[in-house]
């Protein structure tokens, strides 16, 4: 049975909230703290060490993240504060404690230009700023000799907030037709898995040192992506492919950003959903929202 006192941070985002779920769901063991900046400012080194002490955490899982990717090529200084700042200061306690740190981060860390499946041990090479910020956290993380667990995951979605399968459904009940890039691939990640994974690890305490890869299985473009959620969801709406150079951007997106899983699997034993039963998943517990409300 664990008995760890468990720090969540980021408890209001995407992945906190599936996290706060899972837990209660499963009655996840442990005494999990889940906060957000009312609770506790990462940014703030001293916070963070006092509040690890008091608390006498054992195991922190950083859930926050600046993931604004077109917002940090403005906001350099935001993205990279929250990205990698607050990560070194969390990595910093968890070092003085003695604790675990699990920390979140993306396939943004690779260029995208691979065709094959990035593994953890492949180069990192990012190029927007989310991703070069993403990527110092990591860098602050291994510098800080915590014990530590990163895993890096993808195209995150969920029933929460902003994000891809919420905007795209909106989109298809207000249009009759949508163009949607095909020329980026990757898997889409439902966030209840990736929570439902670190759930798994802290409850049996294998807690095996490294970078780990966790999106779910599969492969498609946003393009096929866009497709799935509309038969999924039935709607009668046209959606038509093309080049991402027809939605020109400041930020350079991977277009090839497939994350290999076989080392999460092997060395924790961790069992990966494919992406459109977990899709069917959240868009069941949409429009049973829907619904109710």
């Amino acid at each position: 049975m664990c008995s760890d006192n468990i720090l969540v941070t980021g408890a209001n985002g995407q992945l906190g909230r599936s996290l706060r779920r899972v837990v209660q769901e499963r009655g996840c063991a442990g005494n999990w703290l889940f906060t957000d900046v009312a609770e506790l400012d990462i940014t703030d080194k001293e916070a963070v060490g006092t509040f690890v002490a008091a608390k006498k955490i054992s195991v922190m899982v950083n859930c926050a993240a600046y993931t604004n990717v077109d917002g940090a090529e403005e906001d350099k200084e935001s993205a990279d504060l929250l990205n990698n700042v607050a990560v070194a200061n969390l990595a910093c306690a968890a070092a003085s404690a003695g604790a675990l740190l699990i920390h979140i981060s993306t396939d943004y860390v690779f260029d995208g230009e691979a065709c094959v499946p990035y593994k953890e041990e492949d180069a990192a090479a990012p190029y927007s700023v989310y991703g070069i910020t993403k990527r110092r956290g990591e860098e602050a993380v291994l510098r800080s000799g915590c014990r530590y667990m990163i895993f890096r995951t993808a195209w995150l979605y969920s029933e929460y907030g902003k994000n891809f399968v919420k905007t795209m459904r909106s989109l298809m009940s207000a249009r009759k037709s949508l163009n949607v890039v095909f020329d980026q691939v990757g898997t889409p990640t439902y966030a209840a898995d990736l929570a439902g994974a670190i759930c798994k690890v802290i409850c049996s305490r294998n807690y095996e040192r490294g970078i780990y890869h966790y999106s779910d299985e599969g492969v498609c473009s946003w393009y096929d992506f866009t497709k799935e959620i509309a038969a999924m969801s039935g709607y009668d709406c046209t959606i038509e492919p093309c080049h991402s150079s027809e939605f020109p951007s400041k930020v350079r997106r991977p277009h090839y950003s497939v994350l290999d899983k076989s080392k999460v699997k092997r060395v924790l034993g961790l069992e990966v959903p494919y992406w459109k039963d977990s899709l069917k998943i959240c868009i069941d517990n949409l429009e049973k929202r829907d619904k109710n409300q």
